[in-house]
């Protein structure tokens, strides 16, 4: 195992999930430092076989949030193997798991039964619908986005409902457990007490549409679907440009002031219709075909860089290639390679205390035999 090092150095984390919520969290805590042992049934996480796309017969989607672990194999309807299990949890700091609310509890593996022997453990479970009422509901992000009231929210107005391009809800939810976990670890630093941090797919969508949640929680409104249009502000949508269209989010009346300025119809800006943005977005169909004739003139990209220098948000509608090239030109550096497995960067830059790519995504099991000889001698 390479040395720690970063912010989390010297954690140990028993990782017991699988797919995307969990793998996602526990990758963000590799990337900080942390040991993260990646504990797997027999046949390995569901995401090794989610292929097409691969890479030298590797499921990408398996690659893209598995880095900085190591792996066992552990069948824990074998008596033996259960025991290595509760070993790993009696040492972790973190055990992370998204079985069904209460699916660990026959091997010894649940949040009571792991703190009795460990009891400065932090314990998060990651479920669909919560350990009460929802709890035999399976939880998978596509579910939660019909559930929840996003797909209400995406797509054309006129047309049917629509998922998000990515599982959003379960890239929210691993982002809260990292919170959680990491607050309960600063608890834990006052205390020396444990917890446990439960997370579900449905509470983090709830909270993830934020602005639409509020809509309906402090003003009685149910949102609609409006296609790419905003309820709240205009403009703040794709428009038609001379070849593709651009995205422009003039949020305030400084914007738009500044927006109007470089489309060369100053004027606007001072039209009472327009001058306010609740004006604006009152009035948006009159104010639309203002702006796209004059933005007919030049190209998406030429206008991307006009209204960039002038303070007004926007940008092109690119592919995901377009992309990565867009954050290589932002000086970003969005690509890392660890172990000659191309990887997106961590998120998060420190000044003191830098994330490292210490190990590429492991093969089912590629850990395995050093693991149990450290976790079948009880000595710490």
């Amino acid at each position: 195992m390479p040395e720690q090092t970063g912010p989390l150095a010297g954690l140990l984390v028993a990782d017991f999930s699988r797919i995307l919520a969990g793998p996602y969290a526990t990758m963000l805590l590799a990337d900080m430092g942390a040991d993260v042992i990646k504990v797997e049934g027999p046949r390995g996480d569901d995401t090794r076989t989610w292929m097409p796309p691969v890479r030298d017969g590797v499921a990408t989607y398996y690659l893209g949030v598995n880095r900085g672990k190591r792996s066992i194999a552990l069948d824990l309807r074998d008596p033996a193997d259960a025991e290595v299990a509760r070993e790993l949890a009696r040492r972790a700091d973190v055990l992370i798991e998204n079985f069904k609310p209460g699916g660990l509890a026959k091997y010894g593996l649940d949040f009571d039964t792991v703190r009795e022997a460990n009891p400065g453990v932090i314990y998060s479970s990651i479920s669909g619908f919560g350990s009460g009422a929802g709890r035999h509901v399976p939880g998978y992000d596509l579910m939660v986005q019909a559930i929840s009231g996003l797909m209400s929210l995406t797509g054309d107005p006129d047309g049917p409902p629509y998922r998000a391009g990515i599982s959003v809800f379960d890239v929210m939810a691993g982002n809260h457990a990292a919170i959680g976990i990491l607050a309960a670890l600063r608890h834990r630093d006052a205390t020396g007490q444990g917890q446990h941090v439960e997370v579900n797919l449905l509470s983090s969508a709830l909270t993830g549409l934020v602005n639409h949640s509020s809509a309906y929680v402090a003003g009685g409104t149910v949102p609609y679907r409006m296609g790419n249009a905003h309820p709240s502000v205009f403009p703040y949508e794709p428009l038609p440009t001379a070849d593709n269209d651009l995205i422009i989010t003039a949020a305030n009346d400084g914007q738009f002031r500044k927006l109007c300025e470089v489309l060369g119809i100053p004027e606007i800006a001072d039209d009472p219709r327009f001058a306010r943005n609740a004006d604006r977005t009152e009035r948006r169909e009159e104010l639309r075909p203002i702006l796209a004739e004059q933005l007919r003139k030049r190209g998406a990209l030429e206008w991307f860089d006009l209204l960039v220098e002038a303070g007004v948000p926007s940008g092109p509608i690119n592919t995901i290639d377009q992309g990565f090239a867009m954050a290589e030109r932002f000086e970003l550096d969005p690509v890392v390679e660890v172990g000659g497995v191309p990887t997106t960067r961590h998120p998060i830059r420190f000044s003191e205390t830098p994330v490292s790519y210490r190990l590429p995504p492991p093969e089912l099991d590629e850990h395995g035999a050093e693991l149990r000889k450290w976790l079948e001698d009880k000595g710490d």
